[in-house]
């Protein structure tokens, strides 16, 4: 053949061979790429899946999530309950802390005033005491009056009895002896009945004088003392008894000028 035939069938086959090497290379290419297709709708099916699986999820994570929005609402709402709740045991609290506080300063008060009332309990108790025994004393001293006035009462009666005077025994004209009785002569007027002061009581503030209602002593009368012939003031009757009288000082100052024995004049009306 000649050289021109040679150079179109060189070139044909030349051709050929590049149409079967792009051909193969065409078709490797291709099933690569279906291989790649297969995989990535493989990948592509997995994505769908997972994705399945996490809008199922995610599903139950919104329901859990609601679940513990409500669980949320509720645990608010408690603590919002406990928080007023606590504000106000806070505010009892601190309430029933100032009471204590104050229950401590009204104890301390308290305890002042006990120890001032044991105090005064105990000097009360010795006041009376003292009464009690003052008392004792005064009744052992009312019945030793007593018993000296009524022992005065009996020596003033025995003593009036005994003063009864006497007749004067004079000889008549025929000379016979008569007894006749001779009045004595009247004694000086005064201004009222005149006695003496048996008994002088400086710590109750009365005298005994030796005159009683027998002697026509009344309640209410007033004798004027007189100490060496020296007025020392006035007493007025309280009491009477049938030979004697107790009167009190109208003046305490009195009671220091005056002493057993001292007369007592009656003043008149």
């Amino acid at each position: 053949m000649t050289d021109k035939v040679k150079l179109p069938i060189a070139i044909f086959i030349v051709l050929i061979l590049v149409s079967l090497s792009l051909a193969g290379t065409g078709f490797y290419l291709l099933q690569k790429e279906k291989a790649k297709s297969a995989s990535l709708q493989q990948q592509v099916d997995d994505l769908i899946m997972k994705q399945r699986i996490v809008e199922t999820k995610l599903v139950e994570y919104k329901e859990t999530i609601s679940k513990l929005e409500l669980d949320l609402k509720g645990a608010q709402t408690k603590i919002d309950t406990l928080s007023n709740e606590l504000d106000k045991e806070t505010g009892e609290k601190q309430k029933a802390l100032d009471e204590i506080k104050q229950l401590k300063v009204d104890l301390e008060k308290q305890k002042g005033l006990r120890s001032d009332l044991e105090t005064k309990l105990n000097q009360t108790q010795r006041d009376v005491e003292k009464t009690q025994a003052r008392l004792k004393d005064l009744e052992d001293k009312k019945a030793q009056l007593e018993t000296k006035i009524k022992e005065l009462e009996t020596q003033a009666q025995k003593a009036k009895a005994q003063g009864v005077e006497l007749g004067t025994i004079v000889v008549g004209p025929e000379g016979s002896a008569s007894s006749q009785a001779v009045t004595a002569p009247p004694a000086k007027e005064v201004k009222g009945l005149e006695g003496k002061l048996l008994v002088v009581n400086k710590e109750y503030n009365f005298v005994v004088i030796n005159l009683g209602s027998k002697d026509g002593v009344k309640t209410d009368d007033i004798f004027s003392l007189y100490h060496n012939n020296k007025y020392t003031g006035d007493v007025k009757v309280g009491k009477t008894h049938d030979s004697m009288s107790a009167a009190d000082f109208i003046s305490t100052s009195t009671k220091d000028l005056v002493s057993e024995g001292d007369r007592a004049v009656q003043k008149t009306k």
